[in-house]
């Protein structure tokens, strides 16, 4: 039994060991309006840069999940505020979400940045070989 664990135990440290030596890069699509959705998000981004620091993190948000990132309507604005500030996580919204909801972008919260579209942020980031998570219940 000790031996097996040995092996597991050595398996695992390889596993992480080498995932620190090829830094991935991660897309996450939401859209949901789903505080859940919107805090299990967080969590992930959290722990992933946290356990990966020179891996790269992007949140695309757009469609339902435009009140992700409006200041005074977020449920997670303080967890984005802080993660916004790494280097290695960036927080991106539709801007035709917004217009169609009429938010201006002095509402997002702070380090949020629009692009012109979501889906095609989105697209462009799997055409770099960027990985895709979709966020959801």
């Amino acid at each position: 039994m000790r031996k097996v664990l040995n092996i597991v135990l050595a398996c695992l440290f390889t596993t992480l060991a080498s995932a620190q030596e090829n830094p991935v890069k991660i897309v996450f699509d939401v859209t949901s309006s789903n505080t859940g959705v919107h805090e299990s998000t967080m969590r992930h981004v959290k722990m992933m840069s946290n356990a990966y620091p020179d891996s790269m993190f992007e949140v695309v948000m757009y469609s339902g999940a435009y009140e992700m990132v409006v200041k005074d309507k977020s449920a997670v604005s303080d967890e984005m505020e802080a993660l916004a500030k790494n280097n290695n996580v960036d927080f991106v919204v539709c801007q035709a979400s917004l217009n169609r909801h009429e938010i201006d972008v002095s509402q997002l919260v702070a380090g949020v940045r629009a692009v012109p579209d979501g889906i095609l942020e989105i697209i462009q980031k799997q055409g770099e070989g960027w990985g895709y998570i979709k966020e959801g219940q």
